[in-house]
């Protein structure tokens, strides 16, 4: 898995988006089926010649849609829209169904990456308690749990389950949804001569999550991916770590306390 990705939600015009996000060098791009995109995304990867098998593609299904046969349904639905015969990941997006349907969403998931329609299965927005009962069902941990993740909202509970069971942490809203005015991230973007994008997107990196920055400007996603050539110091991470405001700092829906 590429270690960033491009976000496509609320992206109106992603087949230029992820044609641009390509150009600037990414690799990795994150859908999902309620972002109503898929085909969009299919026809990018179709229109600029780079091989299937360079990139790595991600979606997702809503609680809406959750049911081991109605998940079944929507791989096959999703590759269709995408022209794919196989995605790379696909997440549960959110824990919204209850225990239940969770678990036979989860299992269905297995089952098709058995079939080969799934290289890797994995949660999105899970708190503890949600990857706690897929350990205790005893079906095998998520490779990937997508949550909320910034300088104002850093989960630490979730991230220290995570690491401690080898699932990768990805993070949404990297970039705060653009709120990059606190000063101490103006202070730190000054110091290193970059935008603040950019240092956030440096810290979740160094903090070893991987980030899904997303943008439809294209200097902009050329600039989020311009991210390689520098490192911040011990310093200003434990400035950037200070900020966390716990739940309270979310930006968007972020539902890990669901039942």
């Amino acid at each position: 898995m590429p270690l960033l990705g491009f976000g496509v939600y609320q992206n109106y015009n992603t087949k230029s988006s992820v044609l641009e996000a390509f150009k600037a060098g990414y690799r990795h791009v994150d859908s999902a089926q309620a972002y109503k995109n898929e085909g969009a995304v299919g026809e990018a990867i179709r229109d600029s010649g780079i091989p299937r098998e360079e990139l790595f593609i991600t979606t997702k299904c809503v609680s809406k849609t959750h049911g081991y046969d109605s998940t079944l349904k929507g791989v096959e639905e999703s590759l269709a829209r995408f022209g794919f015969e196989y995605v790379d990941l696909f997440l549960i997006h959110d824990p919204f169904s209850g225990t239940e349907r969770r678990l036979d969403t989860y299992r269905a998931l297995l089952d098709a990456q058995k079939a080969g329609k799934i290289r890797t299965v994995g949660v999105s927005n899970y708190g503890v308690k949600h990857l706690d009962e897929i350990k205790m069902a005893g079906l095998p941990m998520p490779a990937v749990n997508q949550i909320e993740l910034h300088p104002f909202c850093q989960q630490r509970p979730i991230v220290e389950y995570c690491r401690a069971h080898s699932i990768v942490v990805q993070a949404y809203c990297p970039i705060i949804r653009g709120q990059m005015s606190h000063l101490a991230i103006q202070a730190v973007a000054n110091k290193y001569g970059r935008d603040p994008a950019q240092i956030l997107i440096r810290w979740s990196l160094q903090k070893g999550f991987v980030p899904l920055p997303k943008s439809a400007t294209p200097s902009r996603i050329r600039s989020n991916a311009a991210v390689y050539d520098f490192e911040l110091g011990h310093e200003d991470m434990e400035q950037l770590d200070a900020l966390d405001l716990g739940k309270a700092g979310a930006v968007s829906w972020n539902p890990v306390d669901a039942t």
